[in-house]
């Protein structure tokens, strides 16, 4: 499969929450989530922010069916993931879903080629090495497919997992916090990569961050306040977002 037929998606919603409830049970009850309801285009990047405790961490685990919401719908292009058992869940999540952690999340004794391949050799699915060669070229790690995790620094690090999450073609990949293990300027590196992936291949991307200068390279920013969707920002700058967060801050 080429780069352009990753494009060719056949639904026009790549990630939809409708009326999501996540309530974590306990003497006093947790509602991080209450009615958020969020559609996503396919091939659009998209940042998630918000104050601590807000509900970004719960709306990307529920998003990527990583948790089940309490009630509420979660679609991942033309399937309800909510309505998957357990094992089903995880083989969809395997093709279908990408993940890019803070802490990279490599697996020290694998080399660089085989960190890339292993969503596929997990699912049983023979991997194309000539794909793989072309991910790494785009993430800038080019020629580095025998070396492993630890003679990587942290943004080569986070690349090579860029290009993990975009092997097996999927639907959506979520970043959780991408750049937080980064000093500022390889961090501004790794969004670059991201943001010149997401558009070369046509991937929506949805990066939780803090940082508004994260943001600011996404088309959109969903803003979340006490579990509720309280704003969309389109094509904002970094300043616009730190704004807006003051705001949240100051209520």
């Amino acid at each position: 499969m080429t780069s352009a037929q990753l494009q060719d998606r056949p639904t026009a919603t790549a990630v939809g929450l409708h009326e999501v409830h996540k309530t974590y049970p306990g003497p006093t009850p947790v509602h991080a989530l209450r009615g958020v309801t969020l559609t996503l285009a396919p091939g659009s990047f998209t940042a998630v922010m918000g104050p601590s405790g807000s509900g970004k961490s719960t709306l990307l685990s529920t998003a990527a069916g990583l948790d089940t919401p309490t009630s509420g719908r979660v679609l991942i292009g033309d399937q309800d993931i909510s309505t998957l058992r357990a094992d089903d869940l995880t083989r969809f999540r395997r093709r279908q879903v990408g993940f890019v952690f803070q802490a990279y999340n490599l697996v020290p004794h694998l080399s660089v080629a085989e960190n890339v391949e292993l969503p596929l050799v997990l699912a049983g699915t023979r991997p194309d090495r000539q794909w793989r060669t072309e991910l790494l070229e785009a993430v800038g790690m080019g020629g580095t497919e025998q070396r492993r995790p630890t003679e990587l620094s942290g943004g080569q690090a986070q690349r090579v997992a860029i290009a993990r999450a975009l092997f097996a073609r999927p639907t959506v990949v979520f970043a959780d916090e991408p750049t937080g293990a980064l000093d500022s300027r390889t961090g501004a590196q790794v969004v670059q990569v991201l943001r010149d992936t997401a558009d070369r291949f046509g991937q929506t991307v949805v990066v939780v961050t803090h940082d508004p200068h994260v943001a600011a390279a996404a088309d959109s920013v969903a803003v979340l306040a006490d579990g509720l969707l309280v704003d969309r920002l389109h094509s904002p700058t970094a300043q616009q977002v730190a704004a807006r967060m003051l705001t949240l801050a100051g209520a």
